[in-house]
């Protein structure tokens, strides 16, 4: 039997009806695919004050509360001051009536109350005993995870404890966390978040495992702020995106990131640290305004909403950036005091590069550092 013969405008039927199918399964499945997680907006709440006004706590700019701090005693996550920090706890579980959303983590440790992690971690005792014991809050509280905040493992921090093994055991401790997690998960049913507070700088690296350390967390918080370069005794940006060419950058947010890539860390697990805080230092003279100048010592910082209502708005105090670093600062030709600080300038470029990368998103320290939101605010205009 023959078949008639095809026509050209036959053929042309049949692709323009391929052509329609292909694209209408493609259409299909873009529809269907899984949306693109919004990026994060951690914020570190302090709560070693006291007692927390919630009221000014802008639940709906959050994805996440970090709750600052939670203790350590007798190898165990400790409560130091269990009165005001369960007040607390309950006050921050109603943002969620708010935000549904929300996220609210214990952060334990910080740079004041780190010095017990290495002795706690050292024996497989007391680490398995620690990690109960720190789910065991996340329990009875009724909150959403655990944040690390180890400041340092094998380093010095403040007075703090540090020994070789630390290395090791610090991913030892994220294994043992994430185990007991994982079994309050399976009590539940309700998902459970690990994350970590880390130093943005290489030193961090070298001293940790975080290529493995990475495999139980789902957040890599990066410290990328509080750079001083005080053996050079020379006036610094404390929370720089990029190197300056104003004097020998040892530090920045960029560099950290790619560190921390390079140590096997996926990047959409990196999350970048804001600072809304300025940093402060009296230097010797005045030839690059400050900046890269001789210090002569610290002075106190302030927060962001201060440094923006009353010392923008004060004349002695003058405005410069650094379009290298993407870095402002103030300085006071009087007084010689030089200020570093992240604004709304430098937030935009910190979170256009998130978004550049594909990390996951911005944290900051803290939120009674900025209690008019300025910062983020514009921290919710970028990430959108």
């Amino acid at each position: 039997m023959k078949f008639p013969r095809a026509t050209r405008s036959g053929y042309s039927i049949a692709a323009a009806i391929i052509c329609f199918v292909l694209l209408s399964a493609m259409t299909n499945i873009r529809r269907h695919a899984a949306p693109k997680p919004k990026p994060v907006i951690i914020g570190y709440v302090g709560g070693f004050r006291g007692l927390i006004d919630t009221n000014l706590v802008d639940a709906r700019k959050l994805t996440h509360i970090n709750y600052a701090f939670v203790d350590i005693k007798n190898n165990r996550a400790f409560l130091h001051y269990e009165r005001t920090d369960t007040a607390n706890f309950s006050m921050l579980r109603k943002l969620k009536k708010v935000n549904p959303d929300l996220k609210i983590l214990i952060s334990i440790g910080g740079w004041a109350w780190s010095g017990r992690f290495s002795d706690a971690m050292l024996s497989d005792t007391a680490r398995t005993a620690f990690a109960a014991s720190a789910v065991d809050i996340i329990r009875k509280y009724q909150l959403d995870g655990v944040d690390i905040d180890w400041e340092y493992p094998n380093d010095i921090g403040a007075g703090n404890v540090f020994r070789p093994e630390d290395k090791h055991t610090y991913t030892l401790m994220f294994h043992d966390l994430r185990k007991e997690l994982d079994q309050l998960e399976h009590e539940t049913g309700k998902k459970l978040l690990l994350t970590a507070a880390v130093g943005g700088f290489k030193r961090f690296l070298q001293n940790t495992e975080m290529g493995q350390v990475q495999r139980y967390l789902n957040y890599v918080n990066l410290m990328t702020y509080d750079y001083f370069q005080d053996s050079l005794k020379i006036a610094v940006h404390h929370t720089n995106l990029y190197a300056s060419r104003k004097y020998q950058t040892r530090d920045d947010a960029d560099k950290a990131v790619n560190d921390f890539m390079e140590a096997g860390v996926p990047v959409e697990k990196l999350v970048m640290g804001l600072a809304f805080y300025g940093r402060s230092a009296k230097v010797r003279d005045a030839i690059n305004y400050g900046l890269g100048d001789t210090t002569a010592g610290r002075m106190p910082g302030r927060g962001f909403t201060f440094i923006k209502d009353s010392l923008l708005t004060n004349k002695d105090f003058k405005y410069y950036r650094d379009q290298d670093a993407k870095a402002p600062y103030l300085f006071n030709a009087a007084t010689k005091q030089f200020i570093s600080y992240d604004d709304e300038w430098s937030v935009k470029a910190k979170c256009n590069y998130v978004l550049k990368k594909h990390m996951a998103g911005v944290m900051f320290w803290e939120y009674a550092d900025d209690k008019k939101t300025y910062l983020l605010n514009e921290v919710n205009r970028d990430l959108k």
